[in-house]
């Protein structure tokens, strides 16, 4: 299908596109809101400021997809693959991306409120000063992803992987990390006040100025983890780990 068809057959009333394939095309600004294109190949398309709020995108072909600054608000990407993409400045929010693929992509400022991504490969992908909060990442997996001065106040990141991650000034107050993997993590001036990291792995970490005011620490692994300047007034710190 041409994309002068889609825009054609979208305007007539057609919301179903399941399986098409716009591979490399231009679609920016495109507005494609509530359409149904689960499965459908968009890998390395042009959607720069398009409009896919509410729309199904579940299983779809996103690889290196430019999406920059698109509105995705309640979109659903469960078992897309946005490898590589470009979501920076978009906007994600209460979007469903359980299982996705978003590993190197590029979600820099991106917002993600309330998004729900357990499960999901976010390896060595960009969220430096992406909003997370309340997002919900159990179970996934985000080795060597940059979330420098990211917000994820109240997030679920319970059994997460953040291995290598830099997490440097990134606000996560009240977040839940029990029992998340931050093997050799940066945290450096992190603020998690009142965050829940009961039996966390904190092994080589840098937690540098970290702020654990009230904070759960309880049976967490520390051993080797540079812990200068961390403050931990009124954290619970009963049978934490250190060597």
């Amino acid at each position: 299908m041409e994309v002068n068809q889609l825009i054609d057959s979208y305007h007539t009333g057609r919301r179903s596109f399941a399986g098409v394939n716009l591979s490399k095309t231009d679609m920016n600004g495109i507005d494609l809101s509530d359409a149904d294109l689960s499965g459908a190949n968009l890998s390395e398309a042009s959607l720069y400021g398009a409009n896919l709020s509410s729309a199904k995108l579940n299983g779809a072909d996103l690889n290196g997809t430019k999406l920059y600054r698109a509105t995705l608000v309640r979109a659903n990407f469960s078992g897309a693959d946005l490898g590589e993409a470009d979501l920076s400045e978009a906007n994600l929010s209460d979007a469903k991306l359980y299982g996705v693929n978003l590993y190197k992509a590029i979600l820099s400022k991106a917002k993600l409120p309330r998004a729900k991504l357990t499960g999901a490969n976010m390896g060595k992908t960009n969220l430096n000063r992406a909003d997370l909060s309340e997002a919900i990442l159990r179970d996934a997996r985000l080795f060597g992803a940059n979330l420098n001065e990211a917000f994820l106040q109240r997030a679920d990141l319970s059994r997460a992987s953040l291995n290598g991650a830099n997490i440097n000034k990134a606000m996560l107050s009240e977040v839940d990390l029990s029992f998340a993997s931050l093997y050799g993590a940066s945290l450096c001036d992190a603020d998690l006040s009142e965050a829940d990291l009961t039996g966390a792995n904190l092994q080589g970490s840098d937690l540098t100025r970290v702020n654990f005011y009230k904070a759960n620490l309880s049976k967490s692994k520390l051993a080797d983890a540079v812990t200068e300047g961390m403050r931990t007034q009124e954290a619970n710190l009963t049978g934490i780990i250190w060597s």
